[in-house]
């Protein structure tokens, strides 16, 4: 299998996202500032995979300071070091959620030396590694069962092995319904502006030998009305208590397209991605990129260089379009907050 995040003999390494799919490139991650702008200019991108990635970010930020400074210095500047990593990417929780993680071993943990305080963060950044493999393998085991055979599957932007540390949350179901069932066919939005479905989704499918038809984002109404698309699965950046969903800009479009053509509407995502103190999506901060991602494609100018250009990262889906939220601990059906605060009890 595929994997886009490589721990190694006490080196970090990633496949840079944005040189795919015409070049597969291996970074090694050498500084903090490296990890920070891999992060931002989406080398490394995808909810899971970003906290993953800034958990042992944390630890080449503060691997090279002397063990014989102050715990008080050292504790003050990991502080620092996460700090800075959260300014990364707002929306993504579970960037937040990971770094929230480290800061609770410290705190429990403050009493020990420096030496001990580092090996102790590399050990966290591990675990949670790992940890996001195992969701992974669980929300396909759930997700499943709501696959039939022959079904037609649409999904948007990536959630695969190049947004997670294992197979993928919305993905991951995908690859499992194709063992099971084999016949299943999957659609894949090109997700402008950066085109992650195009680029990494396709890329990622047809690396397995799994076959895959990419269509413009603004095809999808058309496949509805036609009756073929059977199901919509996507991912998601942060999940409130109330069960709205942020997610790649274009998954809102999609799920009221869905919900007009009755055809369930299925966000797949770890418990790590919710958010329980928000009580509804738009207290979400919204990321904007770069007017540039919008006037050119790889690099390339498509529009002139001085029009005015508005470019949110994600976008809200209320809970009300979607039929479930597929989690490693469950399904989660609506009444959504009810359901999602029972999970948590």
């Amino acid at each position: 299998m595929i994997s886009s995040v490589v721990f190694k003999k006490g080196s970090l390494y990633y496949l840079d996202q944005t040189k795919l799919p015409s070049e597969k490139i291996w970074r090694k991650c050498n500084s903090l500032g490296e990890a920070y702008s891999a992060i931002c200019n989406l080398k490394i991108r995808g909810a899971p995979l970003i906290g993953v990635f800034a958990a042992y970010a944390v630890w080449i930020g503060i691997r090279k300071i002397p063990e014989n400074i102050s715990k008080d210095k050292f504790l003050k500047y990991t502080q620092k070091v996460m700090e800075y990593l959260k300014s990364s990417r707002p929306t993504a929780v579970n960037l937040f959620f990971s770094l929230e993680r480290i800061e609770k071993v410290l705190r429990e943990n403050k009493e020990k030396s420096v030496k001990k305080l580092k090996e102790l963060v590399l050990k966290e950044a591990k675990r949670i590694h790992n940890e996001d493999k195992k969701m992974c393998e669980r929300i396909a085991h759930l997700g499943i069962s709501l696959i039939k055979k022959g079904d037609r599957i649409l999904t948007y932007c990536n959630t695969g092995i190049l947004a997670t540390a294992g197979e993928g949350t919305a993905l991951g179901i995908i690859y499992k319904a194709k063992r099971v069932y084999k016949d299943i066919k999957v659609f894949a939005c090109e997700t402008r502006p950066l085109l992650q479905g195009a680029r990494l989704t396709c890329w990622e499918l047809l690396e397995r030998r799994i076959k895959v038809t990419l269509i413009c984002d603004n095809m999808v109404g058309y496949l509805m009305q036609k009756g073929m698309i059977d199901e919509v699965i996507v991912g998601a950046d942060r999940i409130t208590r109330c069960g709205d969903v942020a997610n790649k800009i274009g998954t809102y479009n999609l799920a009221v397209l869905a919900f007009h053509h009755k055809i369930p509407f299925y966000v797949a995502a770890p418990l790590s991605s919710f958010d329980l103190r928000l009580d509804k999506g738009e207290k979400i901060p919204i990321e904007e990129r770069d007017e540039k991602e919008v006037r050119t494609i790889s690099g390339r100018i498509i529009a002139p260089y001085n029009v005015a250009v508005f470019n949110p990262a994600f976008d809200i889906t209320p809970s009300r379009f979607i039929t479930a939220i597929i989690t490693d601990k469950g399904i989660i059906r609506p009444p959504f907050e009810e359901n999602i605060k029972k999970l948590y009890e």
